[in-house]
């Protein structure tokens, strides 16, 4: 599938594939021409990507090649053992987690997860996640902080899900209890948005020590779909919901909402997912080894200033 902005790239891309098959096919020498048309396509894919809109940003975290949670997991990791359930509900499979090493570190990994077919996205809930989701994490979190085992959250989510099952069974209360525990762990936390950031479905899981976004990804308060159903009543006025949300990498660090941006290969992270993970894996790897030189009370109260200063002024 290509995004509306992707096809004048995607056509010059097709037409350097005709004129490398004619000249395997044919003596007729096109190297100049190859060459020239390559240097087409970089440029226009640097001017194309380097100046998106943040509705276009929010199409391509949405990228239906992009990859997701386990993803970054199996790519990062040979060792990864997935654990499940919430020990009181069910296993929520739209939220996984589990013991990975990178490099020389075991890491609890925990994130949504999405689905790629039709079959898939039912069984993980398109990434939305129930009340015992995020009981499911709590409790990797409170294992990760037994075994004292840094830990890694990527957010990749619509929101919570907000089905009457899910209120029934308190899914306020499930995220709330999240927030106030995540704030009192004494491991490292490094929390990243992988793709969409959406409402408490990912704050739930998105107090850490360190917050990254992802270069083509947003965090917000609201999508700008709903956002423009509210204000518009009307879907229509998505593109100036998203102008007005400012969510995306940039805005969220220019209002020091984040600590960092990981860049992605260009044209977005489902282009090279060895590239993209190997950078997840740097900047994992760089911040562990930054806050394991702090004590736990440290950090603690690092992460409590941090989260208390955002949003407040003098």
């Amino acid at each position: 599938m290509l995004l509306d902005f992707e096809k004048p790239i995607s056509e010059l891309e097709s037409k350097l594939a005709d004129m490398k098959e004619l000249a395997q096919s044919s003596d007729v020498n096109v190297s100049d021409a190859v060459t020239q048309l390559e240097k087409k396509i970089l440029k226009l894919k640097k001017e194309t990507f380097t100046n998106l809109t943040r509705w276009q940003r929010v199409q391509l975290s949405r990228h239906p090649d992009r990859p997701y949670t386990l993803d970054y997991i199996y790519e990062m990791t040979s060792d990864f053992i997935e654990l499940h359930g919430d020990r009181t509900v069910k296993d929520d499979k739209a939220m996984v987690g589990g013991f990975g090493t990178i490099g020389s570190e075991t890491v609890m990994f925990i994130g949504q997860q999405k689905g790629r077919s039709t079959k898939q996205r039912q069984m993980r809930n398109f990434g939305m996640a129930n009340p015992e989701g995020y009981r499911k994490a709590l409790r990797l979190m409170k294992m990760a902080e037994k075994f004292n085992k840094p830990i890694v959250t990527l957010i990749d989510t619509p929101g919570a899900f907000p089905g009457l099952e899910a209120e029934e069974r308190g899914q306020g209360e499930a995220i709330a209890r999240n927030l106030k525990e995540m704030t009192m762990l004494k491991v490292p936390v490094i929390c990243i948005i992988i793709g969409e950031g959406a409402s408490g479905g990912a704050l739930g899981i998105a107090i850490g020590d360190k917050v990254f976004m992802m270069e083509n990804t947003w965090y917000s308060v609201i999508s700008p779909e709903s956002c423009s159903s509210i204000l518009w009543r009307s879907w229509d006025y998505k593109e100036q919901a998203a102008e007005a949300l400012k969510l995306t990498a940039d805005d969220m660090l220019k209002n020091k909402l984040i600590d960092g941006i990981i860049k992605e290969p260009l044209g977005g992270a489902h282009t090279d997912l060895n590239k993209t993970s190997s950078e997840l894996k740097k900047v994992i790897l760089k911040e562990i080894k930054a806050l394991s030189s702090k004590s736990p009370e440290e950090r603690i109260n690092d992460r409590i200033e941090k989260f208390s200063s955002m949003g407040a002024y003098k």
